[in-house]
């Protein structure tokens, strides 16, 4: 009988880009869902997501700042614009700035004569090699 002695040599795990990772599956979800880098910059949005947001096709809005994308307005009956420190506490950018889950309402004003949505956003940072590289979020209509 032949005798054959295997030996392996330990691997270090390649660590996959979890903004790579998370691409494919958001681009084709039937969720309202985004990926944005540690930048705010858009990796991926579904098309539902767009479409709740009535905002263009998920591949014009790959590239921009999320913040250029959302008009974000308060809960007024005026709706006025966010200022800037309220325009960072939104759930994406929440999740990259205290690296934790982060969960809430915002109001976002649609194009002329779209009138404007809440949505209940919640989302997550995504990690690599110990750092935020971005987050992945998920709305619903409220």
């Amino acid at each position: 009988m032949t005798h054959i002695e295997l030996s392996l040599s330990p691997l270090e795990p390649i660590a996959a880009d979890p903004l790579h990772s998370w691409s494919a599956p958001v681009t084709t979800a039937e969720e309202s869902c985004l990926v944005i880098d540690a930048g705010g910059i858009i990796i991926a949005a579904s098309t539902a997501w767009t479409r709740l947001l009535v905002l263009e096709p998920p591949s014009e809005l790959t590239g921009s700042h999320v913040l250029d994308v959302l008009c974000l307005i308060d809960f007024t009956a005026a709706g006025n614009e966010l200022g800037e420190a309220e325009r960072e506490q939104i759930p994406p950018l929440l999740a990259l700035t205290s690296k934790r889950p982060a969960r809430g309402l915002l109001r976002v004003r649609g194009p002329e004569g779209a009138g404007s949505r809440t949505l209940d956003a919640v989302a997550t940072p995504l990690w690599q090699s110990g750092q935020v590289v971005g987050s992945l979020s998920f709305f619903a209509a409220v």
